[in-house]
């Protein structure tokens, strides 16, 4: 019986001593992931909503110099579609549209005055293009970050002329008198009808031209792409969607969509359109606009929604690359190489600004951009 108890206390103990290292080797692997962590100052999760929030960081080295050229040849086909828009354009805007019936009776409804634009057409590319693009410059010498601003001038450009070959193709093909036809058609008031009882305008054959594109707007289709665009570019940046209440952002994201309605409104106004036009010229102007912006960002209530889907894709590869450098001993190294993290949790940092958060070592990160280091 003593011999029994002999061996079951020395299997305990040999079972114990086990146990025991396979805890300190736990630890030890517990403590040695936790220093890689914290070492390559990844993003953990956040202990106040449970949700794993990608912080942003500052890659110094994507610039227009470094990395411009490679972006643009990455979407060569996207810029060789956009001239084709251009061209497609530029043809609908030459040919004629369809001229309907308009009989005597429906004159009734045709008889506004023949006013010039409160916008003019020049306008339109100034605020609903120029302008975006300054504010997209803008973003970009803060965060150095080529394919922000890459992808929100591709997109905007996309939203602008898609939406204006549909609007103008339906224009082309309904061929809607406007609500100051009568006065393009007849400018001295005297109107004349062949025998099916059409009209036979004689006034300014291109004014006549124009006269048959009331549907849709172009001018609110063309505000509500570039302002639509800049509106939900401008809410995924000062993070309108972030959950705590501020009301005061909606502010500016609902301002660029008040120009475009002031705009539509206008329309109307210089009876160059009917309702109908302006509500079907919006209505495109967004809907366009909305798809545009998604196909390069996430969407603005998004938690990543300040960035591009490419930003985040390189980041994900660089740190993967890192990582498999680390793994072979020159952890410290590659990362200091790589990236620097430059954006902390918004109530955290106090140099943020629009959802862009400036380096920690500002004269590092400004050698990077001047050499175009990678």
């Amino acid at each position: 019986m003593a011999s029994w108890n002999s061996a079951f206390l020395l299997w305990f103990k040999n079972f114990r001593n086990i146990f025991q290292d396979l805890s300190s080797k736990r630890v030890e692997n517990s403590a040695s992931a936790s220093h890689c962590l914290s070492s390559l100052d990844l993003p953990l999760i956040d202990q106040g909503n449970k949700e794993h929030k990608m912080r942003e960081v500052h890659l110094g080295s994507h610039t227009v110099r470094s990395h411009g050229a490679a972006l643009a040849r990455t979407h060569m086909h996207d810029w060789l579609i956009l001239l084709l828009l251009v061209v497609i354009e530029v043809i609908l805007y030459i040919i004629h549209p369809f001229y309907r019936f308009v009989g005597k009776d429906m004159m009734e409804d045709l008889r506004y005055p023949f006013k010039s634009n409160t916008v003019p057409v020049w306008a339109v590319p100034m605020y609903a293009v120029l302008l975006p693009m300054l504010i997209f410059l803008i973003v970009y010498i803060r965060r150095k970050d080529v394919y922000d601003l890459h992808h929100a001038v591709l997109g905007l450009l996309f939203s602008i002329l898609v939406t204006a070959v549909i609007t103008d193709s339906i224009k082309n093909a309904v061929g809607r008198p406007r609500p100051d036809f009568f006065w393009r058609c007849f400018p001295d008031g005297k109107d004349a009808y062949d025998k099916w009882g059409n009209v036979i305008c004689h006034g300014n054959k291109s004014v006549i031209k124009e006269g048959h594109k009331s549907f849709p707007s172009g001018h609110t289709s063309w505000s509500f792409a570039g302002m639509g665009f800049l509106s939900l570019y401008l809410s995924g940046k000062i993070k309108v969607f972030d959950r705590r209440g501020h009301v005061a952002k909606l502010c500016v994201i609902f301002l660029p969509l008040l120009v475009a309605s002031l705009v539509g409104i206008s329309r109307v106004d210089d009876y160059w359109h009917h309702w109908q036009d302006v509500f079907a010229g919006g209505l495109i102007g967004l809907v366009v606009s909305t798809f545009c912006y998604l196909q390069f960002f996430p969407p603005p209530y998004d938690a990543n929604g300040w960035g591009t889907y490419a930003y985040f894709r390189v980041l994900e590869e660089s740190i993967a690359n890192t990582t498999n450098t680390a793994n072979a001993g020159n952890q410290q190294n590659a990362i200091a190489g790589e990236i620097q993290i430059a954006n902390q949790q918004e109530e955290q940092s106090d140099n943020g600004f629009m959802g862009m958060h400036l380096a920690r070592d500002s004269n590092s990160t400004m050698g990077d951009v001047e050499s175009g280091k990678s």
